[in-house]
């Protein structure tokens, strides 16, 4: 909403204000169906954990035909890595890259500092 200035009959000059909102949650706090939509996958994936690897497994592997010729599912063990990768995320969020620069984004001097032991530097 954009603010508006209007001049009333009085010659003095007002501005409408957005109301601030009542209610909702504040800034930084997660939504409960959120937090309760996360809590359900977390509950899910932990309750099936044990099949997890006989699925990957069935992917990687392929699913043959009894009997037959042929697979029902074709073996696909990169599928199967994307798969597990894909599982991992959820329970061990990835890392940001930071990039470490020196003054005005030169290069990052590192200076070693070494200490000896006083004994060894009296011999």
């Amino acid at each position: 909403m954009t603010t508006q200035t209007t001049k009333p009959k009085t010659g003095t000059v007002q501005k409408s204000v957005r109301p601030q909102p009542k209610g909702g949650s504040r800034k930084g706090i997660p939504n409960k169906v959120t937090t309760e939509a996360r809590q359900a996958i977390a509950a899910f994936v932990d309750g099936n954990a044990h099949r997890l690897t006989g699925w990957l497994d069935q992917v990687a592997d392929g699913i043959p035909k009894e009997g037959e010729d042929g697979f029902w599912l074709v073996p696909n063990p990169a599928k199967a890595f994307e798969l597990f990768q894909s599982v991992v995320e959820y329970h061990i969020p990835k890392l940001a890259r930071q990039e470490h620069v020196g003054e005005g984004g030169g290069p990052l001097v590192v200076n070693l500092i070494r200490f000896s032991d006083s004994n060894q530097s009296a011999k």
